[in-house]
């Protein structure tokens, strides 16, 4: 695993490789030791089932039509998520988080975003929380959220759990913001970022992650900002090429 400071996390798996949010593109961010963490969505399927997918709709990364929530997880799981991606990928299925952490549990950290809006999925955050109690994993994730309210309900419900916002308003004191909701890690747009910002963050003991830093510069400028910094992209062969430096074991 890599040692060194502002640590690589795969979005949505090694999505430039592989179709994002799917075993395939996580598959291929275990393959790489200096990959410690991945960033995943999750929703919930009619029956109830936390499944993995960016977007509330199904069409632009699958071969179905209609919104998540309106399917049952067996309707899901027949899915094509892979060919809009790539022929290679042909039969790629939308995963369960329990089929995500029967691989991955223990082996990589996870950042997990509950992807909701409002209410429109009541009992998602009890959902995912109860997989990561039965699998042991609670302290190898961090949930976050868009929805301050999802925040605060994941504290209140697993109190033991990181939890984190995640935004891209621009704010003076960011680390207040997450104070106020009982957060303790924050993901953040990156040109938000400043070494002011950063070192308030660490200073009070907040975990921070910059998303999406797709070109080595901007990668290069991040790591500047503070060792702390997690650096969330959808190449993390850039990363490595950039600031990994070699210091895997």
């Amino acid at each position: 695993m890599y040692l060194g400071g502002n640590c690589c996390v795969a979005h949505r798996g090694w999505s430039s490789k592989a179709p994002e949010n799917t075993l395939a593109a996580i598959q291929l961010a275990m393959s790489e030791p200096y990959i410690s963490w991945i960033e995943f969505d999750v929703q919930l399927s009619k029956d109830g089932v936390p499944v993995l997918i960016h977007d509330y709709s199904l069409e632009r990364t699958t071969n179905g039509q209609g919104l998540v929530r309106e399917k049952n997880y067996a309707e899901l799981e027949q899915l094509d998520a892979g060919s809009w991606f790539s022929p290679a990928y042909a039969g790629e299925k939308i995963p369960s988080l329990e089929e995500v952490f029967d691989i991955a549990g223990g082996r990589l950290r996870m950042n997990i975003e509950l992807k909701t809006q409002g209410n429109m999925y009541p009992g998602l955050e009890e959902a995912v929380i109860d997989l990561i109690y039965r699998y042991t994993l609670q302290h190898d994730v961090v949930l976050t959220s868009f929805e301050p309210s999802v925040v605060q309900r994941v504290k209140r419900l697993a109190p033991q759990l990181r939890v984190g916002l995640i935004t891209e308003m621009p704010s003076a004191d960011y680390a207040a913001v997450c104070r106020s909701l009982g957060a303790d890690f924050l993901s953040l747009y990156y040109p938000l970022f400043t070494k002011q910002s950063a070192a308030a963050l660490a200073q009070q003991g907040i975990g921070m992650m910059a998303w999406t830093c797709n070109h080595t510069k901007d990668i290069l400028h991040v790591a500047e900002l503070h060792p702390d910094v997690m650096i969330c992209t959808n190449y993390p062969d850039r990363w490595d090429s950039a600031i990994g430096k070699g210091e895997k074991e």
